[in-house]
């Protein structure tokens, strides 16, 4: 058989159809992920520049804080001021504008102001009155935020708005020449301004970075986007979902096993039922040599294989199993294989049953044509008056049966069934010049209750003997069949002049593949029985029929074995097959007649 391989859709897996017809509107998906992904770059990179920002611009007030606090404390043990403060103190005296204009205070704090380039550098006497200020105007008036902290002995720094705008400002008391009083404070601040100035240098840094990480979230997301298509075979989600529903239906739903098998030989999906036709257990990520199954399975997956023969017949697990393979491509893209899974063993023992039945019903017919020609003969002696030749036809008639078959004891069999299986197997071994025979100690009690089992198991061993006497070096061919009955259950042996068993494992015989014909079928599917051989394996058995006997005779308790394998140049091969419960004992059949 031929097979094809699996052309997938445009859009799809094989065999599903083009859902493109059922895309819903809007962006595809990859485009609504590429778009999500770039807002939660640009959103990073919003929070990382602020935090990033907040922080420099914390680091910045401590710094510039740092340098206010360092600025009043040198100004608040300077001993000018000292002097200046600590002498007004105890009378506490309030110089006016102009005096504190041109007094030293004033003088010092502006050129230490002009040299740090600080807002404002400030000098309170212990009622918090200005003794300095950049704005003259404003030297004796009360500050304008509070000097308590420091008045209290305290050094802070705080950021405060005052008559010169909002500042980084450190407050420092200034202490008595003998140190024992507070007499006044230092307020140096600096404007905010600076703050954000310094944070404008550091901003051009942030941008950079934060341009360079949208440029790398951009290119990333954009082959993110395109591996995502690549892996998805471009479908989109409400696709992909569609397509487990309909794997599931398919994989499940059906009564075949199932295999998908990818380019690397590792099986990706197994049904239930392949995993109870070939006895799986853990089979995904496995390969087939791993999970053990035979080489043909194998080699159906071979490159040489992609065109040409894919399908085998085997037995696995007692089953007689079809196993089909199909390459699976889309586009120019090679997805891996489909293993398809058949049982045929109802199939098989139904067609070996047919067969058994097609040769019952060939000997009746035989029987039916005989038994009107000695009817004719019969009447044809009464006609003429001679009624005593009559009679002594009848009674020959009697004791040799309504047909002679070719079968040496013959009369040893009184079951209907075996008589006429039996009779029709010796004609056609006898048009292949074989000489078909009873054994001498032959005996059944009983009558067969089970016609298409026994006939199935007899009709293969008889088959099988028969074909290996023709191709025994004995001249002499023949086939023994012996029967043996006990109580419900029948004995088969069956003997022929052929030249035996070429394998020395006496179970060889029972192996799927091992066959009297001895070649290898150059064919798709079997044409007959023992078309699936293995090249240079000869023996009894036609590819299947004894697996499938052996199978039959143990599924009723009974069993098919070889008793002797036989020697070159005769006499052949001998086997043996115990059918329990197949036989109806006289007096049950009595019984249920009455």
């Amino acid at each position: 058989m031929n097979e094809e391989p699996v052309e997938a859709a445009d859009s799809v897996v094989p065999e599903l159809g083009d859902r493109r017809a059922v895309r819903r509107p809007g962006l595809a998906f990859s485009t609504r992920m590429l778009v999500l992904q770039l807002a939660v770059v640009v959103l990073v990179i919003i929070l990382t520049a602020g935090v990033y920002g907040l922080l420099t611009y914390q680091r910045l007030s401590d710094e510039i804080g740092s340098k206010s606090l360092a600025v009043a404390q040198s100004l608040a043990v300077e001993e000018t001021i000292r002097r200046e403060l600590n002498a007004v103190a105890p009378a506490d005296i309030r110089p006016g504008n102009s005096t504190l204009r041109t007094g030293p205070v004033q003088q010092l704090a502006e050129v230490l102001r002009d040299r740090t380039d600080a807002l404002f550098v400030v000098v309170t006497d212990r009622s918090g009155l200005r003794w300095s200020h950049p704005n003259p105007a404003e030297l004796g008036r009360p500050v304008s935020t509070s000097p308590d902290a420091a008045l209290s002995g305290q050094e802070i720094t705080v950021q405060e708005t005052g008559t010169l705008g909002p500042s980084v400002r450190s407050k420092v008391p200034v202490w008595s020449m003998d140190g024992r009083s507070i007499v006044g404070e230092v307020s140096v601040g600096f404007s905010t301004r600076d703050v954000l100035a310094g944070l404008q240098a550091a901003i051009l840094p942030i941008l950079g970075v934060a341009a360079v990480a949208l440029t790398l979230g951009t290119a990333g997301t954009a082959l993110l986007s395109r591996r995502l298509r690549t892996h998805t075979l471009g479908l989109e989600p409400a696709e992909i979902g569609e397509l487990v529903q309909d794997q599931a239906v398919v994989l499940y739903g059906v009564d075949e096993g199932v295999l998908g098998i990818a380019e690397d030989g590792r099986v990706t999906i197994c049904n239930g039922k392949a995993r109870r036709l070939l006895g799986l257990a853990g089979s995904s990520g496995r390969t087939l040599a791993e999970l053990g199954l035979p080489s043909r399975v194998l080699a159906l997956l071979e490159p040489a294989n992609a065109d040409g023969k894919s399908s085998v017949q085997m037995m696995v697990n007692g089953s007689v199993l079809i196993m089909t393979a199909r390459k699976v491509v889309r586009g120019r893209r090679k997805l891996g294989w489909v293993l398809m899974v058949r049982d045929r063993t109802d199939v098989e023992a139904l067609s070996r049953q047919l067969d058994a039945v097609g040769a019952l019903s060939t000997a009746l017919r035989a029987q039916r044509h005989e038994f009107a020609n000695r009817l004719h003969a019969v009447s044809g002696l009464l006609n003429v008056g001679r009624a005593d030749e009559a009679a002594s036809y009848l009674q020959a008639t009697l004791k040799s049966g309504p047909l002679k078959y070719p079968v040496d004891f013959a009369g040893k069999l009184e079951d209907t069934y075996l008589q006429a299986f039996i009779g029709a197997k010796a004609l056609r071994a006898a048009e292949m010049g074989v000489r078909l025979r009873l054994g001498e100690a032959t005996l059944i009690t009983g009558t067969v209750s089970d016609p298409q089992n026994v006939t199935t198991v007899l009709g293969n061993l008889a088959d099988n003997a028969v074909a290996a006497a023709v191709r025994g070096e004995c001249l002499d061919r023949w086939v023994e069949v012996e029967l043996l009955s006990e109580d419900s259950t029948l004995y088969l042996t069956v003997a022929d002049s052929g030249d035996g068993l070429h394998a020395l494992d006496p179970e060889a015989p029972f192996k799927e593949g091992y066959s009297t014909s001895g070649r290898t079928p150059d064919h798709g599917l079997p044409q007959g029985p023992g078309d699936w051989t293995e090249a240079g394996h000869a023996g009894h058995g036609e590819g299947l029929g004894l697996t499938l006997s052996r199978q039959i005779a143990r599924s009723r308790g009974g069993d098919v074995l070889v008793i002797s394998p036989g020697a070159a140049g005769g006499p052949g091969a001998v086997f043996c097959a115990r059918l329990p419960r197949v036989l109806a004992l006289h007096e049950e059949r009595t019984g249920n007649e009455g």
